[in-house]
């Protein structure tokens, strides 16, 4: 039967877009398919459902997610009457109910909707559709009682009217008064309940936000900087002398477009970092000179200058009461929600209530959810060596805001910062040694050149290489490196893993991890058997629609020997078995069983005896075709009665060559999703990236890498 939860309010102002998206990240965690349907809608886009459609790839059709306009619910109410209305819009849910395994409905928005009573239409609405409640009650500017005391009210008010709450929310709470309103209201409810606080990145508008409502044209600037956050509005008016102290970080200057030394003097503290703002508004129609032009672009590259003809005053009028919005636009802002409400909110407690069943199948969302999740269920410190990199910067925001891990970024102190400033990036960033405030995630910047680890690293180098002639003052020009400076610090216990190759080639990457880490001990035959390793191999987590494959070695070795081939073998099911996919090992060849013979296929069928001798616990078969390993039927033909062909989970190519196309060919022709390389074999995880990475696969791999620290516990799918 189809789980439905029913998202309302009390109120306007409650921002409980950000409760829906975490509610859509917890439904889509358990089940594919997962409908939307928002009983009532206003005229014009839906923000928040196209961010939905967009960050969940949904497929629903558009004309099944909305019930009827708040105007015809309004008619037909007066002419037929409530009953009326709730009935055909109980039947337009049922409609979305039947198709879905789950479906999130989004209760009304008191703004201007016409309904009396709204609180209990949506309660009624809520019960006839059989669907659990979640209200959201609106906390900002309210004392840590008066939260307390609606949250209560509203409680009450939903289940008198015969809801089934699952829990109470509190959203937009003052920072100092949301813990004294959580301990308030404790365990006086007999559901939880949840405070999250006011989030001023999400209230935030965007650069773009603010051309969109003035209509401003945009003479310098690009995407990146539209994206950035809008903190603060300063006006200039004074001389430079005593503007420049009034600039905030992340403000948005606005002055008339003749003061060219207001411009240049804001573009120019941007630059030096202190501080970095926003962009800038010229009122007046007036725009600076060819030279002004000129040099505010070199100043800072991509800091958004808009133009406006109105004056300071009646911009500031259509600037006062704008807000940021979630869209699928903003997508930073999706994520800052996101790591709001799993910071503040139990989801595992939330998910039980919620009583989804699970899907019996994996879908690629759902592989990238387990691992975020379990990430975050150990926090590791994992360094990234690319510190001023864009995608790594982008990734390493998401990281923070969604908890998965403490990072290091590397690199010149100022120029990450600048990046970053530059990019809108929302990082806090802390100094070398500098202690963390709370108990969130935290990255600090360490510069590998000025670092006074340098030293120690540069001793530790020259010990580890002395047999290749490698001294101190060799070693401490080498050590500088950031990939050699940030394996280091993996060696010695100050990071737990490290992810690179962002711009770095896979042989930046991963040679100082063979110089340094090396392999796991145990390479023979009873090592491999017993959790050792005799190489460095990779596996590319193959995520297909309804299920998670495991493909190795497609990114490290080109021609492994029989011995090597075994040993991929075992180190592939036991990181498959690691992330939640039951190893059923198929050794890849171009014949199947004993169809074939030639130098090729004796070298997989000799693997295929190696790992039956080493782990008579695994389930493998080989020499096998591709089409008899992930295909029943195929399986039936030839090779009837074995225990994985046609269900194979793992699958071991021959060669670079054929792992590699065939990785490539799968995700581009079958739209799946690759996760990886993901290396195994070492003593320590070290990962490297595809230099075309996108910021989603950076997120993945760190969290991968970060699981890979945490041990042996498998992650269970759906867990």
């Amino acid at each position: 039967m189809t789980r439905s939860v029913y998202v309302t309010s009390i109120s306007r102002g409650d921002g409980r877009q950000v409760v829906e998206l975490g509610v859509m990240e917890l439904l889509t965690r358990q089940v594919d398919r997962v409908g939307v349907f928002r009983p009532l809608v206003h005229d014009g886009p839906d923000r928040l459902y196209d961010l939905l459609r967009s960050r969940y790839r949904l497929t629903q059709p558009a004309g099944s997610v909305f019930g009827m306009s708040y105007d015809e619910a309004a008619a037909l109410q007066a002419e037929r009457g409530t009953d009326e209305l709730l009935s055909r819009l109980v039947d337009r849910f049922h409609e979305v109910a039947a198709e879905y395994e789950a479906v999130l409905v989004l209760g009304t928005d008191y703004a201007d909707t016409q309904i009396p009573s709204e609180l209990a239409f949506n309660a009624r609405l809520a019960n006839e559709c059989g669907a659990a409640v979640l209200p959201v009650v609106a906390g900002n500017d309210q004392s840590a009682e008066s939260v307390a005391a609606e949250v209560r009210n509203a409680h009450h008010a939903f289940t008198s009217l015969g809801c089934d709450v699952i829990a109470m929310i509190a959203n937009r709470v003052r920072g100092e008064e949301a813990q004294e309103a959580a301990r308030a209201l404790g365990s006086h409810l007999p559901e939880p309940v949840y405070v999250l606080p006011e989030e001023p990145a999400l209230s935030a508008p965007t650069v773009g936000q603010v051309k969109d409502t003035l209509g401003a044209e945009v003479l310098l600037g690009d995407h990146a900087g539209l994206a950035r956050d809008v903190r603060d509005f300063v006006f200039g008016g004074a001389h430079l002398p005593t503007f420049l102290p009034a600039l905030t970080e992340g403000c948005m200057v606005i002055t008339p477009g003749d003061r060219a030394d207001l411009i240049v003097g804001s573009l120019a503290a941007h630059s030096a970092g202190s501080p970095a703002i926003a962009g800038v508004v010229l009122t007046l129609d007036e725009r600076p000179g060819e030279e002004t032009m000129a040099l505010a672009e070199r100043l800072a590259p991509g800091t958004p200058l808009l133009s406006v003809p109105g004056g300071s005053f009646p911009t500031a009028a259509e600037l006062i009461a704008l807000e940021g919005k979630l869209t699928a636009a903003t997508p930073r802002k999706a994520e800052i929600a996101l790591g709001l409400f799993e910071t503040h909110v139990d989801t595992a407690q939330l998910t039980a209530r919620l009583a989804v069943a699970s899907s019996g199948r994996v879908t690629p969302m759902m592989f990238e959810h387990q691992l975020v999740e379990r990430s975050r269920s150990a926090r590791r410190h994992i360094v990234l060596p690319e510190g001023s990199e864009e995608r790594v910067l982008r990734a390493a925001e998401v990281l923070l805001r969604r908890n998965i891990c403490d990072l290091t970024l590397l690199g010149e102190p100022g120029a990450v910062r600048k990046a970053a400033a530059d990019l809108g990036v929302g990082l806090a960033l802390l100094d070398d040694g500098e202690v963390p405030e709370g108990t969130g995630a935290t990255a600090r910047i360490v510069d590998p050149h000025t670092s006074p680890l340098r030293d120690r690293f540069a001793e530790l180098y020259a010990k580890l290489r002395s047999h290749k002639g490698v001294t101190f003052e060799l070693a401490y020009d080498v050590v500088a490196d950031v990939s050699y400076f940030g394996t280091l610090m993996v060696q010695e216990g100050l990071a737990d893993g490290m992810v690179s190759g962002a711009v770095h080639s896979t042989a930046a990457t991963i040679r100082p991890a063979f110089e340094v880490i090396k392999t796991k001990p145990g390479g023979t035959s009873q090592g491999a058997a017993s959790g050792g390793a005799s190489i460095v191999s990779s596996v590319f987590f193959m995520c297909l629609a309804d299920k998670v494959l495991v493909y190795g070695d497609c990114a490290v070795n080109p021609d492994p020997n029989a011995e090597q081939l075994a040993d991929i073998a075992i180190q592939s099911a036991a990181t498959a078995a690691r992330f939640g996919v039951e190893p059923r090992i198929a050794m890849l060849s171009y014949s199947t069983g004993t169809s074939g013979s030639g130098a090729d296929v004796d070298k997989v069928r000799e693997a295929t005896k190696l790992v039956r001798e080493r782990r008579p616990d695994l389930l493998v078969e080989g020499p096998i075709q591709y089409d008899a390993a992930v295909e029943p039927s195929v399986a039936a033909t030839k090779l009837p009665g074995s225990k994985v062909a046609g269900q194979a989970t793992v699958l071991i190519f021959p060669d670079l060559n054929t792992g590699n196309n065939t990785y490539k060919a799968v995700q581009r022709s079958a739209g799946a999703v690759a996760v990886g390389p993901v290396l195994q074999g070492l003593r320590k995880p070290v990962n490297d990236l595809s230099r075309g990475a996108l910021v989603q696969d950076i997120v993945n791999t760190v969290a991968i890498t970060a699981v890979q620290a945490q041990g042996e516990t498998p992650v269970h799918p759906g867990a």
